[in-house]
């Protein structure tokens, strides 16, 4: 999928950024220790697996010389990723040359698991206790309908269907930085308040528009920083909800895991994975418990790579006809972002790319070059093996719109002539273009414009000036 501003921070630089003890903590767990050799570069999971059974420092010439010339570019990105995690510690002898030893507790651990294995916390319940669980293709289906409510809930609420109601500590994480808000309203950061004389909804931003565009795993990767985020701002550590939903991710898909076994704090980000699809939740006549999806066991496997293709659905004609082979709702609602979407029959949509639809979207944030990629990353298979993907006369076109609209540059602007004199017009105009002001002079009829913000300065320079 295409990069994007939003996810500039990647997860596990969040769990870098955590304070050496509480990091040092998470190596406690032998579950935590593998998610985290998921997530390395592959270089770095070289060196960690080379280094695992040496107990004695490297020289850090020696680790260099396990590549060759060409890779350096790689090996001071596995080697950065390794301290900034903490896993390698870099240390100095008297000539100022470097070593390297792995993290002891880290190293402990993880050789501990891949000789051992490990046991979770909790154990499946047995199928004596629970109801009928449901199959794993059911559970799949069940993810992504919860999946595509919760994402239509951030492009319109009134698609999203009245069966799913998403929890309020899951919207404030939704809407951040991702819905805007009218100026003239109170600007809470996560609640989207709107005066009772206001219809008009929300619009997406261009950031909600580049998270639609993202696959699904980095979707969830930058809703779970997010939740993160929040719940730190709640009071809750930082560090065991990250290792509570990375040690989540090893649970079996489909199993019954009892909620008894879970803290107050873990019981409430629970509910909170169910609105996402994460986890699916049921009550017997006793006991409640939590069944894990994809979604969920894929975690620390989606931290290593976010970058796998889905099978596209879209294609661009030459005449800026549009056909996108889906009966996903969500899918629909994308589309109309920036294209006119004329009919949709059981499993294709179709539309046509016209300036209106484009002006539309371009008024509300979204670039030119994103519409181009979404149509190119998204393109049907029976497209996509040709070059352009996309024809080159609607890429044009687009491109040619959106130049349209930025031909003229609106601006706050205060007109000034009639002055006394040619001398008050020249240090006038000095003056506004000392400020960083100046925005055009007429030094034949003696007027000039200046921007907005200085208005007050130049009303106090052109007062001391009578």
């Amino acid at each position: 999928m295409p990069q994007v501003r939003i996810v500039a921070k990647n997860f596990m630089d969040m769990v870098a950024s955590l304070p050496a003890m509480k990091l040092d903590s998470l190596y406690d767990n032998p579950f935590i220790c593998e998610a985290i050799l998921r997530s390395l570069p592959p270089l770095a999971k070289k060196y960690v697996l080379q280094l695992l059974y040496i107990d004695s420092p490297i020289a850090a010439k020696s680790i260099g010389e396990w590549v060759l010339a060409d890779g350096s570019t790689k090996h001071k990105v596995a080697i950065d990723r390794l301290i900034q995690l903490r896993l390698l510690s870099e240390t100095f002898d008297r000539k100022k040359d470097s070593s390297y030893q792995l993290n002891p507790k880290f190293q402990y651990n993880l050789r501990k698991h891949i000789v051992h294995g490990g046991i979770l916390p909790r154990e499946p319940m047995p199928s004596n206790i629970t109801v009928r669980l449901p199959k794993l293709e059911e559970l799949d289906a069940y993810a992504s309908e919860q999946w595509e409510c919760f994402l239509l809930h951030l492009i319109s609420s009134s698609e999203a269907g009245k069966t799913i109601n998403i929890r309020p500590s899951m919207m404030k994480v939704f809407q951040r930085g991702l819905m805007s808000q009218r100026k003239y309203l109170m600007n809470y950061v996560f609640f989207l308040t709107f005066d009772r004389d206001d219809k008009e909804p929300p619009k997406l931003t261009e950031s909600g528009f580049q998270f639609l565009l993202m696959d699904t795993n980095a979707q969830l990767w930058y809703i779970i920083r997010e939740y993160i985020t929040n719940a730190e701002e709640s009071g809750v550590d930082s560090a065991d909800l990250i290792a509570f939903l990375l040690e989540l991710s090893f649970h079996v898909a489909g199993e019954a895991y009892n909620t008894n076994t879970l803290t107050e704090v873990q019981r409430s980000i629970i509910r909170d994975l169910g609105d996402l699809g994460l986890v699916k939740l049921q009550q017997g006549r006793k006991e409640s418990w939590f069944i894990p999806t994809k979604l969920a066991t894929n975690l620390s496997i989606s931290l290593a790579d976010t970058s796998s293709r889905k099978e596209g659905f879209v294609v661009v004609e030459t005449n800026f006809r549009m056909y996108a082979y889906s009966s996903s709702k969500l899918h629909c609602e994308i589309l109309r972002l920036f294209a006119r979407v004329e009919y949709q029959l059981p499993n294709l949509i179709v539309g046509a790319i016209t300036k209106e639809s484009l002006y539309k979207a371009f008024q509300n944030g979204i670039s030119a070059e994103q519409i181009i990629s979404f149509c190119q990353q998204n393109a049907h298979p029976r497209v996509a093996e040709r070059i352009p993907a996309v024809p080159e006369n609607v890429t044009d076109q687009i491109r040619l719109w959106e130049s349209d609209l930025n031909r003229v540059e609106m601006m706050p602007a205060h007109l000034y002539e009639e002055f006394p004199s040619r001398d008050a017009f020249e240090a006038a105009c000095d003056f506004a273009r000392e400020y960083g002001g100046l925005l055009w002079e007429d030094s034949k009829r003696m007027r000039i414009v200046v921007k907005a913000e200085i208005l007050a300065n130049m009303k106090e320079f052109l007062r001391r000036k009578q």
